[in-house]
């Protein structure tokens, strides 16, 4: 379980954090969401430590995170969106390098290695250096690598950015496996579509407030489950409607191009930053 009480951080005079306080239960998989710069990587780097909170505390599992609790911070494992690995090196050593920080026994290495590139479908691939490997191929071996010390808490700033779609999905079903084996997941994403399929709730931020917590398919309800999309000449004009019957009366009385869809976790972000700049 990780809880952040009226986190805060703040750079000069700008607060890139302002009051967080969020719950986040033990086996979730939950996503912060927001426009660039609305504090989610921040966030991401006072959970790993990595950034110290200006004010307010962190829980893990009702123990306070601090970057002398060794113990509590080996719960937690952190994937960030920069290629953070040796180009000259090929898996195994990017894998025996990282277990030899953390003071792993080499049988223990090798043995949690051979499990984790089976899991991922990287074991033909070992060999290669990582300038050789592809994208999708490097973010899954730093999935590896975070997993090679068996945390508890897993997070991922921008896991898929810059993956093609088959990868990314391929990612997906890597993150899904390893929620459903009981690993608590946090990600921050743009990719609106990964966070509706995949967590269970999502958290939208601006300006480092926290706006809204709900699952994806209670903020679509709220919304409106359904969506006439109307092209006209500044671009495509979205109505919400939470009955089908009620779109399909609204989309008969329409002339020229128009569609009636399912609502989804995207309409809801593009709505409210739509709010907030007008």
């Amino acid at each position: 379980m990780i809880e952040l009480k009226n986190l805060t951080k703040t750079f000069d005079n700008f607060t890139a954090v302002d009051s967080l306080s969020l719950r986040i239960e033990t086996g979730e998989f939950f996503a912060l969401l927001g426009p660039n710069g609305a504090g989610k990587t921040t966030t991401i780097g006072m959970l790993s430590t990595l950034l110290l909170p200006t004010s307010g505390e962190i829980y893990i599992d009702d123990e306070l995170l601090t970057r002398q609790r060794k113990d509590i911070k080996r719960k937690v494992s952190v994937i960030t969106q920069e290629y953070s690995m040796r180009q000259d090196m090929d898996m195994d050593e990017i894998m025996e390098y990282q277990g030899r920080l953390y003071f792993i026994p080499v049988k223990k290495i090798r043995a949690r290695t051979e499990e984790l590139f089976e899991f991922a479908g990287l074991t033909q691939h070992r060999h290669k250096t990582i300038r050789k490997l592809s994208g999708g191929m490097k973010r899954k071996l730093m999935v590896c690598r975070a997993l090679l010390t068996d945390p508890e808490i897993l997070l991922l700033d921008e896991p898929t950015a810059g993956m093609d779609a088959i990868s990314r999905r391929q990612m997906w079903n890597l993150l899904r496996q390893l929620n459903e084996q009981g690993l608590t997941i946090l990600l921050t994403t743009h990719y609106i579509e990964e966070a509706q399929n995949l967590c269970n709730r999502v958290a939208l931020m601006n300006n480092g407030k926290l706006e809204e917590v709900d699952t994806p398919a209670n903020l679509i309800n709220h919304l409106g489950a359904y969506a006439v999309d109307e092209m006209q000449t500044d671009g495509i004009h979205s109505s919400y409607f939470h009955q089908r019957q009620e779109a399909i009366e609204y989309l008969s009385k329409l002339e020229g191009t128009c569609t009636l869809r399912d609502t989804t976790l995207e309409d809801v972000f593009v709505e409210q930053a739509g709010k907030r700049l007008s």
